[in-house]
């Protein structure tokens, strides 16, 4: 009997530390960027699935914008076709342009909304071709060489960066109780496909969404100070400061820069998680330690 209140107490204080951070975030938008380990792992797969269910059963509007980069490259293989990244980009030439879209806007898209359908939601997947969601625009890549004259400019083929995004398709679908699933696929004036990052078209799409929040799954625990420990809070200004002195450094940089352009383009807050914590999207947003770094406009 002893055990039983005692699983029953804490099972109650889980959900009463929960209940102020429903009604607090009940209406609101959270853009998740799903990737990492989260979107590989079985468990993780499945945990995420029913963590974006209990945010729309609760009266939050998730939406949701996935990567898909270890697929590409594992089909682009299989076809006997290499992967080359300059400064982290893929260089997408138009047939493995047709291998993005057929594996992001296709196989990993559709493997997402099943997820969610499954535990439960009503998703809906998209990429930024559908409803002109995402206008995308050529990136033009330059590189200073010493011997030469003027610098290199590098052609990385269909790889693009958000020009704008229309959110109507998205705001009618939130609207219809679904959940938007989206691809980061944008289309170009001129009608081509361009394969854009999820961590930029999550960014971009949670300021023209007006959300609440922003979340970004990662391999890593969050933003880390230079003895390897979570930094759980930070501001603007000690996100400079942190650049400027390379604690923030690597990967993490342009992350932290995404969820910085939030911030500043009227998103209340950004956070960026470990995926690799099960649960790790309810554990963030209804606990008051949450469990990653959480960037404040402050």
């Amino acid at each position: 009997m002893e055990k039983l209140n005692d699983f029953a107490g804490r099972i109650a204080h889980v959900l009463i530390e929960a209940l102020p951070y429903i009604r607090r975030f009940q209406g609101k938008t959270l853009v998740i960027k799903y990737g990492g380990n989260a979107m590989v792992d079985e468990a993780l797969k499945h945990s995420f699935a029913r963590d974006v269910v209990l945010l729309k059963l609760v009266g939050i509007n998730p939406v949701v914008v996935h990567g898909g980069g270890p697929k590409i490259s594992s089909l682009l293989g299989r076809l006997g076709k290499s992967s080359r990244f300059v400064d982290g980009m893929r260089v997408t030439d138009s047939e493995t342009m047709d291998v993005v879209e057929m594996v992001l806007g296709g196989l990993v898209n559709k493997e997402i909304v099943g997820l969610l359908n499954q535990h439960g939601g009503r998703a809906v997947g998209l990429t930024g071709k559908d409803g002109g969601l995402i206008r995308a625009r050529k990136i033009v890549l330059t590189k200073a060489a010493p011997e030469a004259q003027a610098p290199e400019i590098i052609d990385l083929g269909h790889v693009g960066e958000v020009e704008w995004i229309d959110p109507g398709v998205i705001e009618m679908l939130v609207q219809g109780n679904f959940i938007p699933v989206i691809a980061p696929i944008g289309v170009g004036e001129d009608g081509a496909s361009y394969n854009i990052n999820a961590d930029l078209v999550a960014g971009k799409l949670a300021q023209v969404l007006k959300a609440e929040k922003l979340i970004l799954l990662t391999n890593t625990l969050g933003v880390l100070d230079r003895h390897g420990k979570l930094l759980t809070g930070l501001s603007l200004q000690e996100v400079e400061g942190l650049i400027a002195d390379g604690t923030i450094s690597g990967g993490m940089i342009p992350k932290v820069r995404c969820a910085v352009d939030a911030l500043q383009g009227g998103v209340k807050s950004a956070h960026i998680i470990d995926g690799r914590i099960e649960h790790a999207v309810l554990l963030e947003l209804f606990t008051d330690q949450g469990i990653g770094t959480l960037l404040g406009a402050g």
